[in-house]
């Protein structure tokens, strides 16, 4: 069995930092893959030593910079961030080769091993974002919704996210998709709780989806609920947290699956509709960044280092 990486499928946090990193040219790919392997080691290391304060995190490899890091073998389905416009939406691709996030209940420990990791990183890893997330009241976004509702739970998370039938390398691997939304709070603001439980789709204040008849074609539950052929839901695990200050606020949204499907599908849904009716929350939240990755195990980084 694979070693996971634990930061896939634990469980919410209070405090993240999430990572973003190219290669340096001037250095081997050897060098590259001993160091992202000793990143990955750290991380989990760290977890067993700071396990009352929940810590945990992951090392994800970039679609392109897989081919740099791995040239003759690859995750079967690991493709580009799918790119999407429609009108004035759209899902931008950002060039990233590393995505590193770290989770913890202490925000001064995900500050302290950030530090660790981008030390450790610097001799083959330009530093290109850090972002910072928090729990927001009870697991809300910064509009005022409970975010993740429809979370896998227990179990059912790592059948989820969890890659389980390609080579014996990638299993216990996962896909990774990330985005960087900026939410638009002056005009969501402006709106009375009616019209944003219309656009969300839920009701603000106890988290209750709206019934059948009451839910619009485009609100975002119903964009994002997406069904297989069969009927049958196409899940995602959500590891996302608000972000931000009173200048610049939102969400940075973490998809991760066992398939990058699940993703795209909801993606498309959201940007293109049924019928023209796209999901109305994106009238009041733009993604900067989109990017796509591979989570592998610790096994695969063990190979490497």
């Amino acid at each position: 069995m694979p070693r996971v990486q634990l930061g896939i499928c634990a469980e919410g946090n209070l405090h993240s930092s999430y990572l973003l990193f190219n290669h340096l040219a001037n250095t081997s790919v050897e060098q590259q893959q001993l160091q992202l392997g000793q990143a990955a080691k750290l991380i989990h290391g760290l977890a067993e030593a700071h396990s009352d304060y929940a810590f945990n995190g992951f090392v994800a490899i970039g679609s392109e910079y897989w081919s740099l890091i791995s040239p003759c073998e690859r995750p079967r389905l690991l493709r580009g961030f799918p790119t999407m416009q429609c009108d004035d939406r759209h899902a931008p691709k950002t060039d990233v080769d590393v995505f590193i996030t770290l989770r913890a209940d202490r925000y001064d420990l995900v500050h302290l091993i950030c530090n660790q990791l981008v030390a450790l990183l610097s001799t083959s890893f330009e530093l290109l974002d850090d972002t910072r997330g928090f729990r927001y009241l009870d697991n809300r976004d910064i509009t005022g919704f409970v975010d993740g509702t429809e979370n896998p739970k227990g179990n059912h998370r790592q059948e989820v996210a969890l890659v389980d039938d390609d080579t014996a390398i990638f299993c216990g691997g996962s896909y990774l998709h990330i985005q960087k939304y900026h939410h638009k709070m002056q005009a969501w603001n402006r709106l009375d709780d009616h019209h944003q439980q219309q656009i969300i789709g839920r009701t603000k204040h106890f988290n209750v989806e709206l019934s059948e008849q009451q839910m619009p074609i485009d609100a975002h539950v119903n964009r994002t609920s997406i069904k297989g052929y069969k009927g049958q839901p196409l899940e995602i695990l959500r590891q996302s947290m608000p972000f931000g200050n009173c200048l610049d606020q939102g969400l940075y949204f973490i998809s991760l699956c066992k398939t990058p499907e699940h993703f795209e599908k909801m993606l498309y849904s959201m940007i293109y509709g049924e019928q023209g009716h796209f999901d109305k929350i994106l009238d009041f939240s733009e993604a900067s960044t989109g990017a796509a990755f591979f989570v592998p195990s610790l096994s695969w980084f063990e190979t490497r280092s």
